[in-house]
């Protein structure tokens, strides 16, 4: 994009453009006639070979003091979330911390992006946490763990792939998986690529629920 390109945009406010615009501005109100017009470059131009003459010069300076007030709050703005995020995922992969939720959501910065509509069974189901059998048992709420199925302990990894008692809702999901991938699917594509599908499991929860009680 040449800088002519960029005063034109009006969604770019870099400090060079904005600088540019305001003397333009101040120029026109003294009654200047301004006329920008491209310059073919390295063409023997005086002042252009100047200009390029000079920003080599600086761009191999060392000793140049930062000007932060040049910089957009926007760029600032977004350099501080992408390093935040980046801090995030390095805590997130070392974390021994929320492996089922790593699971389905291993990248920070995809979740942050991805649009859930968060439910009681839904967050059940992608943590671990909530009224299913294994985590009641884990805190002492209740003396076993067992799936009222009788075939295994009720976990979250049990109600997606073994639970008899979800048979025909696991069968809609997998056919929906089937359409564009294999079954088992790993949690982290289940989200990404069917998650219509997933969330519509998840609502089924609530027959397990009501049996656990």
């Amino acid at each position: 994009m040449t800088t002519l390109d960029s005063l034109i945009n009006t969604d770019i406010h870099t400090f060079l453009t904005e600088e540019i615009r305001q003397t333009v501005h101040e120029l026109k109100t003294r009654e200047w006639k301004i006329r920008f017009r491209c310059v073919k470059a390295h063409a023997g131009t005086s002042r252009n070979e100047l200009a390029d003459k000079l920003a080599k010069e600086a761009s191999g300076k060392t000793d140049l003091p930062i000007s932060y007030n040049r910089v957009p709050k926007s760029v600032i703005k977004r350099d501080l979330e992408n390093t935040s995020v980046e801090t995030w995922q390095r805590e997130w992969g070392t974390t021994t911390k929320g492996r089922i939720t790593k699971d389905y959501f291993p990248k920070v910065a995809e979740r942050l992006h991805t649009k859930i509509h968060l439910t009681q069974n839904f967050t059940t189901m992608v943590t671990g946490h909530g009224n299913i059998k294994s985590y009641l048992h884990r805190f002492k709420i209740i003396d076993v763990p067992n799936c009222p199925c009788e075939n295994d302990n009720q976990t979250t990894e049990h109600i997606l792939l073994e639970c008899a008692i979800l048979h025909e809702d696991r069968e809609g999901l997998i056919a929906a998986v089937a359409e564009e991938d294999s079954w088992p699917i790993n949690k982290d594509k289940l989200i990404k690529r069917h998650y219509n599908a997933f969330a519509k499991f998840t609502q089924q929860l609530d027959k397990i629920k009501e049996m656990n009680t």
